[in-house]
Parts: C-alpha cells; sequence; structure tokens
C-alpha cells in the first residue's frame, strides 16, 4: 500500500520538487498539495494522508500555527522544512514542541553529499516515519517550551537533591554501581526525547551528561540554549577543550564530531572536523563520541539510546557494554522511529527497554543514590 503525502508550501517550485522527489519512489504518492497552513488544515481533513511534509513561514497561517491545529484535530505524522539559519532553527524547534516530528533544510544539499542521497533521504524519512502515532497534546504545562521559544514554569520550583533522590528510589531499586558519566544518543523525534528527560534531572546532578543529537550546526546552539532555559540542570552546546563537569550537559555541535578525551575526573571534549572521522556516517555520529567515553570512564557509564532511524549508536553501546557499562534504549511504543533502539535491542547490548516518560524516573533511581 503506497504512502499518501500532503506538501504544504506557498512556492510552486518548492512543491513542485518535493513532489517529483517523493513520488520517484513508487511507494509514495503526493495526494494534494497546500500554500499555506490554512488550507493544510483543511485538507488533512478532507484527504486524511499519511504524511505531512510543511513549511514554516507562508501567508495566511505559518505553519507552527498549522501544526498545532492539525495535532489538536487530525493528528498526522508531520515533517517540516527549515532553512539553516538561527531563526529557522528556533521556529522548528517550535515545530516540534507544536507537535511535528521531524524536520529537513529546505536546501537538501546541505546535509547530502549528492542528489541521489538527498532523494533517497527524504524518501525514507516520509516512510519512516507514515502511520506514526503523533500525541494530541503536550505532555505537561511544566516540561514543555511555549511557542517561540520561551520558558515555561518548570525552573519555577528548583527540586532539592533529597527529594529527588526520595522520589527516584520509590520508583525502583537503587544501584551499587559508581557512575561517572551519562550519555545519550538520538536522532528523529529526539529534541523532545531529549526534554522529557532533562527537565526531570536536578541541578545537582552528580555526573556529566554527554548527549548527540542529529542536528545541523545552526540548531544544535539554538536547542542547547532552549533546553537550558527550561531545564533545573545547566544544558550547553559543547566547546572544544573545556573541562567536563558533574551536573552539565553537553550537545555535541551539529556538524562536527565531539570526543572526550583525558582522565576520569579531569576529561575534556575535543571538537573536531568530520573529516578526522572519515568512517562516520553522522555528523555528530554516537558510536564516535561512545567510543571516546568508553576509553574515558570504561564501565562507570550508563548509556542510553532513544528514538532515530539507522543505528548509530550500536557500535558504541557494545564497545562500552564490553567495559562494563549499562546500557538503556527506548522502547518501541513511545519512539518516533524505533531505528537506533532497535539496533541494540536486537544485538541484545540493551538491558532494559523503557517509555520515554518515565525514562528520566528510572535515570535518577540508577544513578542517584
Amino acid at each position: 500500500m503506497a504512502h499518501r503525502i500532503l506538501i504544504v508550501d506557498d512556492s510552486s517550485f518548492f512543491r513542485r520538487r518535493v513532489k517529483k522527489i517523493l513520488e520517484e519512489d513508487s511507494q509514495l504518492v503526493v495526494v494534494g498539495e497546500a500554500i499555506n497552513g490554512q488550507e493544510a488544515v483543511e485538507l488533512v481533513a478532507s484527504l486524511k494522508p499519511d504524511v505531512v511534509t510543511m513549511d514554516i513561514e507562508m501567508p495566511v497561517m505559518d505553519g507552527i500555527t498549522a501544526v498545532k491545529k492539525i495535532v489538536a484535530s487530525h493528528p498526522v505524522p508531520i515533517i517540516m522544512f527549515s532553512s539553516l539559519t538561527h531563526e529557522g532553527a528556533q521556529a522548528t524547534l517550535d515545530a516540534l514542541d507544536a507537535g511535528a516530528l521531524d524536520f529537513l533544510p529546505k536546501k537538501f544539499e546541505d546535509i547530502a553529499l549528492n542528489r541521489k542521497e538527498a532523494i533517497s533521504l527524504l524518501q525514507n524519512r516520509v516512510k519512516a516515519l507514515s502511520g506514526r502515532r503523533v500525541a494530541t497534546g503536550s505532555s505537561s504545562s511544566t516540561t514543555r517550551p511555549t511557542a517561540l521559544g520561551s520558558t515555561s514554569t518548570a525552573r519555577s520550583s528548583e527540586r532539592t537533591a533529597s527529594s529527588v533522590a526520595s522520589r527516584a528510589t520509590t520508583s525502583g531499586s537503587s544501584s551499587s554501581r559508581d557512575y561517572a558519566c551519562l550519555a545519550i544518543g538520538t536522532s528523529t523525534g529526539g529534541p523532545v526525547a531529549l526534554q522529557k528527560i532533562l527537565v526531570e534531572l536536578p541541578s545537582n546532578f552528580p555526573v556529566p551528561v554527554v548527549m548527540v543529537q542529529h542536528m545541523p550546526g545552526t540548531f544544535t546552539q539554538a536547542f542547547a540554549q532552549r533546553l537550558n532555559g527550561l531545564c533545573n540542570i545547566r544544558v550547553k552546546e559543547a566547546s572544544n577543550g573545556e573541562l567536563i563537569t558533574p551536573g552539565v550537559c553537553y550537545l555535541a555541535p551539529g556538524g562536527k564530531q565531539m570526543t572526550i578525551e583525558g582522565r576520569m575526573g579531569s576529561a575534556k571534549i575535543r571538537v573536531s572536523e568530520p573529516e578526522q572521522f572519515p568512517a562516520a556516517a553522522y555528523k555528530p555520529s554516537v558510536d564516535v563520541t561512545f567510543d571516546s567515553v568508553a576509553k574515558v570512564y570504561s564501565g562507570k557509564v550508563l548509556g542510553v539510546i532513544l528514538t532515530g532511524m539507522g543505528a548509530d549508536g550500536r557500535e558504541g553501546c557494545k564497545t562500552l557494554k564490553a567495559k562494563g557499562a549499562k546500557i538503556w534504549a527506548q522502547d518501541e511504543k513511545s519512539c518516533v522511529v524505533y531505528g537506533m533502539p532497535q539496533a541494540v535491542t536486537v544485538a541484545n547490548i540493551s538491558e532494559e527497554n523503557y517509555d520515554i516518560a518515565h525514562m528520566a524516573q528510572h535515570i535518577k533511581s540508577e544513578i542517584i543514590n
């Protein structure tokens, strides 16, 4: 059965381009086109597509408003097309928060080496998201940002270490393992999944958090800033040469590779050009970062793989587990795309699979003793 797509963009040239690319795959069929958000809302209701591709800036009704209305009335997977600018990043994050599941840059050459790769990327993203369950409302007013990047009330009442530890130990057995690092890898669906976890962590979380999210460079900076405004724990885009500190979340810069160097207790971040890791398919790569984490922290690591396409992180998790680290994965039901978590689960690397709604509680129970 073919996947049915609605294309939404005020540019007729871009609509034609996207339609041509999609319909080169016999499993994809474009069932309609809309030139603004209002038309998109109406056509989703009448055509009931499997996936919607959505522009952000349009007349009559913008893409973010359209996403909110569609998710509220006729939930369907939505892929945003965005410009790779700081403003484009902020708007895209707003759209993801409103309920869109994924995004791609409008200039396909920014994320693909050639036309064939760009075509395959778009087609595969659409097929991966087709039919995925879409949440019909925000998870909580205290755990999500409002539109245009303003912060919620998540930071209004800072948790104390004792109350966090108390809640954590009631949800599961505490661990006797002496952890030195929490490492998280994710891709498609990751921004929302990461937010669900990080807003639950206290400001005095006892170990550093190393995070890899597949994103362009301008997006990782904006994403880190947004998370920092929402969370009690400090979140920042990692900088080359900085000393790793407990209680800080370091997000790998997009378009680069992030590794950890040195010794436990005095480790530093190294941000490198992707050419130094030619075998890595992603920039940043979970495998690259996790391999380096294993060298520095050995088995004193909790590695977590969240929603995402592909298998990035499987080899890095295998390296970590060989050192004695513990590996968890997000469960299939709560994933936007069950690719990366499935890869570590099928390979028998993951020891536990948790719903994203409960992942933070399990992490606190495991690390905060």
